[in-house]
């Protein structure tokens, strides 16, 4: 039985995304470390604006609730144009707001992406991890994980090809468990 629940936002929309593709290895890989992963869906979110905030749509309710209900969150996020996608941020922006409502004030949360460059979703990570920081949501320092994909490394269902990649994702997740252990212990 995983001891904690991690809700994971994955930034990209594409059904056939890389990153959509980490995910489901992550999934998969989850129970041996502990964890239980579920996505929160974020593609149906109007872009936020202060004007829905005295009227929440029904599906940003229930991203924060999601948020709140969750041990930790995981965000697996591709790199747009030296940045995390937009999707990414809209997300995060729902569930901190209205302004008092943040949803990630001490939850645990960790980022990891993949990308065909060598350096990863290094630099989408960091404007993740800024986000995370400003929201209170203590956020997984050590490992980072920025994934160079090639071609074969993970297939559709989330198998990982490379053994060394996937003891890495395991070790990864594995201190994910170890950081939202203390962090809830520190929050108690």
């Amino acid at each position: 039985m995983p001891e904690f629940t991690v809700r994971t936002i994955v930034g990209s929309l594409s059904e056939k995304s890389i990153n959509r593709k980490l995910f489901r290895a992550l999934d998969r890989l989850a129970p041996e470390a502990g964890l239980q992963l579920v996505e929160l869906p974020i593609k149906d979110l109007p872009l936020y604006n202060h004007d829905f905030d005295a009227d929440y749509p029904e599906v940003a309710t229930q991203l924060k609730n999601d948020v709140e209900a969750a041990d930790a969150v995981l965000i697996v996020t591709p790199e747009y144009n030296r940045s995390m996608p937009a999707g990414v941020k809209n997300a995060l922006d729902w569930a901190s707001r209205p302004w008092g409502t943040n949803s990630f004030d001490g939850k645990p949360a960790a980022v990891i992406g993949t990308s065909p460059g060598a350096i990863g979703t290094a630099i989408a990570q960091n404007h993740v991890r800024g986000v995370l920081a400003f929201l209170a949501a203590p956020t997984l320092a050590q490992p980072e994980a920025y994934i160079q994909d090639r071609p074969g490394l993970i297939d559709d269902e989330g198998e990982i090809a490379d053994e060394s990649t996937r003891a890495f994702l395991v070790q990864y997740l594995t201190a994910f468990r170890e950081h939202i252990a203390k962090t809830l212990r520190a929050e108690r």
